[in-house]
């Protein structure tokens, strides 16, 4: 697996993407998902140049923290049990799925400081995606105000594995819409200034639309489970 040359092309391909929006390559961070690779090859993506690792298990989560002494910026990126929230929250640097108030309960119970979270949105409707729908999250975000320990810096969705340009540049579209929305409402706990989409296969349109944070996982770290 040629990480640092994967991570050349996608690096190329954001400034491609900046370019065509009028954006800073800067201001989009990649973020290895590492939950299907061992640890030798999460450690070969920090080596490469990779701050950002990606989990959505937490017994995986765990281990590899466990067996990494890098200083890496940790990610858990899938649906988080409430049950699970005491072993992973305070191990995390962000949290990519906040979906419900369960949730939100849990993680102001069991946090020692401010999480930083996203709120998943399930933008395009689709029955197996987990996520709130776009006109549950303005009312959601008001409502976890009182949980002075979650922080909502942003907003999350994951786009349908589909070849139709136009149907995910539309999805990707809306959440931009919506992360104006909540920006502009000024809540302390919701400065709600980033924007986590886009994966291996339409991260490019991702970036184009305003991503700030990709998940990019089999184009730059491959797949060995």
């Amino acid at each position: 697996m040629r990480i640092q040359e994967n991570l050349e092309h996608i690096r190329r391909n954001i400034k491609d993407a900046c370019k065509m929006s009028g954006r800073n390559p800067d201001d989009v961070t990649i973020i290895a998902v590492t939950k299907y690779v061992s640890v030798d090859t999460a450690r070969k993506a920090i080596s490469a140049g990779i701050k950002h690792l990606g989990e959505n298990r937490d017994e995986g989560f765990l281990h590899k923290k466990n067996e990494i002494s890098e200083d890496a910026i940790w990610h858990f990126i899938g649906t988080l049990q409430s049950r699970k929230v005491k072993d992973i929250i305070n191990e995390i640097d962000y949290l990519h799925a906040l979906d419900r108030i369960s949730l939100a309960k849990e993680i102001q119970k069991r946090a020692t400081g401010i999480t930083k979270c996203f709120v998943q949105v399930n933008v395009s409707g689709e029955v197996s995606k987990h996520g709130l729908q776009p006109e549950e999250v303005v009312p959601f975000i008001q409502k976890i105000s009182q949980y002075d320990r979650i922080q909502v810096v942003g907003l999350m969705t994951m786009a349908p594995h589909i070849d139709n340009e136009n149907r995910l540049r539309q999805i990707f579209r809306d959440l931009k819409q919506l992360q104006k929305e909540v920006q502009a409402l000024r809540h302390i706990h919701a400065p709600c200034t980033e924007l986590s989409m886009g994966m291996s296969n339409d991260y490019s349109i991702a970036v184009e639309e305003g991503a700030s944070y990709i998940r990019i996982g089999t184009s730059l770290v491959g797949k060995e489970m």
